[in-house]
């Protein structure tokens, strides 16, 4: 059910932002009166799922859910319709019009992609408020779930966070975010602060690494299940129960209880157990493994604050000041994919590995409806969609303002052989990328 409702979510918002992007390109070609032919949510070869005509536009939905388009009468674009290309230019056709005009409608789709990604950021931060765990807040530092964040870049449970590239960030969620991109991080641990500098590398080695997290906060042991055949199946503990003592060696965090049961391994212990509201014992024989066969409660950031684990805050915008945290934060995401994209097209990151297709994006918006997370990932996606659509690779917009830049700056229109072939080399060149992609989990 998980994966038709993640699948469901990713549909629907490709379709509100193909709409979207293709009616930007469609209202700035309709407004310098250029005819458009037809209008189309996803492609339709050989058929279309929907089809009907009004006025000089067929509009239409197609069945291969991969995008939309808008095929503008006198333009070389993926329909390669060379046909009318070799007649006499029309006054309504795209060739005809001034290249100004030919690069407002081409730019129609990106400025309506940034616009929306401000837009829905801004009345979600106006309905829902922003709310994020403080930095402050985790007394007792971070807990690091990755071998390659403790081994490559030599972090440590513990570790408080200070500053990444020199900035430092409020909140827990934009600090992990922004480690990924980092070159040097600064910590305090045990009261003195150290500089640890980020291998190249570290991306592709993390994602080579997937099956682990990055970082958390340090968070109670909770059970959340038992593995069979370990030795605390059986043992009378109880889901929802909270280790907080080892033989009266007192435990507050998950990571803890591994350090304290070595110095116990092949011994009989007393576990002190919280169900309840009371404390209970519970006689465990701890392995030479040190492994109990404990499966612990994974609390999300929103739980840490229900729960009052740690402080959580939220900060309230009103009608003007959610537009203007909008706008920085619609920013803010372009800046962190701009980064993003800069270490996946240098190779010796590694981070081109990480490049994944619908089935990786599905997962972005999770196996429950939630408005506020589907649209939070829809903004994210328009605007992600805005910057690769500026690309300059031919058959994305970035391509035709390419050439429509050219001919501003030289006077000269590019020859339409060179359009054409630059057109059939972007397709195939996209058509790679997109087989790449999608068939990540082929790569691992």
């Amino acid at each position: 059910m998980e994966y038709i409702i993640q699948g469901g979510q990713l549909l629907l918002s490709i379709s509100i932002l193909v709409v979207l992007h293709e009616g930007g390109h469609f209202f700035a070609a309709k407004f310098f009166k250029t005819k458009v032919e037809s209008f189309y949510l996803f492609f339709n070869p050989w058929f279309s799922v929907y089809k009907k005509k009004i006025g000089e536009t067929e509009y239409g939905i197609g069945w291969l859910p991969l995008g939309g388009y808008v095929k503008i009468a006198g333009m070389i674009d993926e329909s390669m319709d060379k046909e009318q290309l070799a007649k006499d230019p029309e006054p309504w056709e795209f060739r005809s019009k001034p290249t100004w005009q030919r690069l407002i409608i081409m730019l129609g789709g990106i400025i309506v992609n940034v616009i929306v990604g401000f837009l829905i950021y801004s009345f979600v931060l106006m309905g829902y408020g922003e709310k994020y765990l403080p930095n402050e807040n985790l007394a007792d530092g971070v807990f690091v779930m990755n071998d390659v964040i403790s081994e490559d870049i030599g972090m440590q449970t513990g570790d408080k966070i200070i500053s990444i590239n020199g900035e430092q960030f409020n909140s827990f969620s934009n600090t992990v975010e922004n480690l990924l991109y980092a070159e040097k991080v600064i910590i305090e641990r045990n009261g003195e602060q150290k500089s640890l500098d980020i291998p190249q590398d570290v991306l592709g080695k993390l994602i080579d690494n997937k099956g682990q997290g990055l970082l958390y906060p340090r968070i109670p042991f909770t059970i959340a299940g038992f593995a069979k055949g370990y030795v605390a199946e059986g043992s009378g503990l109880q889901l929802k129960d909270q280790i907080v003592g080892v033989n009266g060696i007192e435990i507050k965090y998950f990571d803890e209880f591994k350090a304290v049961a070595e110095s116990f391994s092949n011994q009989n212990v007393e576990l002190k157990v919280l169900r309840e509201g009371s404390i209970v014992s519970v006689p465990l024989l701890i392995p030479d493994s040190n492994i109990i066969g404990i499966a612990r409660y994974p609390y999300s950031i929103e739980e840490l604050g229900e729960l009052g684990i740690y402080e959580t805050k939220t900060i309230e915008y009103g009608f003007f000041a959610a537009f203007g945290r909008g706008a920085a934060k619609a920013q803010e995401e372009i800046v962190k994919y701009y980064r993003g994209f800069k270490k996946m097209v240098n190779p010796s990151t590694g981070a081109y590995k990480g490049m994944g297709g619908f089935a990786s994006i599905s997962k972005l918006f999770g196996p429950k409806w939630k408005w506020q997370n589907f649209w939070e990932k829809t903004a994210w996606m328009s605007l992600v969609l805005a910057f690769m659509n500026l690309l300059p690779i031919p058959a994305l917009d970035g391509g035709h303002v390419m050439f429509l830049m050219y001919e501003m700056i030289t006077r000269r229109k590019p020859h339409e052989k060179l359009m054409e072939y630059a057109q059939v080399a972007g397709m195939i060149l996209l058509l790679a990328f997109m087989i790449y992609a999608n068939t990540d989990w082929l790569r691992f």
